[in-house]
């Protein structure tokens, strides 16, 4: 059998040393709000797709982040021109870290958050 599921991906976490500036980073980043919620073991801030239960979302958490450059790299859609989202990122303390490559798809940037986490931001052809 062949697995093929609509999203291999269901769920992300990200982590932060700092819950409080890493939800101003993304929130300015990706130009949205994300959902702050504190009613588990841990608060979470909430990337929450436009259509709940329809889409792929995921979380900020306290937690350790992975050494600079060696944890995995969460690709998030760019709000818009690609080039305006990575000015965001450096306004907003973080590092782009490789120019805009394109794909069939679109194109997409690597960039660093405040905690070295490895994130991408696509713009969808």
């Amino acid at each position: 059998m062949t697995y093929h599921p609509d999203n291999f991906v269901v769920w992300a976490e990200i982590p932060t040393t700092d819950m409080d500036k890493a939800v101003a980073f993304y929130q300015a980043v990706l130009d949205t709000k994300l959902t702050t919620d504190d009613m588990g073991p841990n608060p979470i801030a909430i990337f929450t797709p436009k259509e709940v239960g329809k889409g792929v979302g995921g979380h900020i958490y306290p937690g350790v982040p992975a050494a600079r450059g060696s944890g995995p790299t969460v690709h998030f859609n760019a709000p818009g021109k690609l080039e305006d989202t990575l000015e965001r990122v450096k306004a907003a303390g973080g590092t782009v870290v490789s120019p805009p490559i394109s794909i069939p798809a679109g194109r997409y940037a690597y960039c660093e958050d405040l905690d070295g986490n490895s994130v991408g931001f696509m713009e969808r052809a």
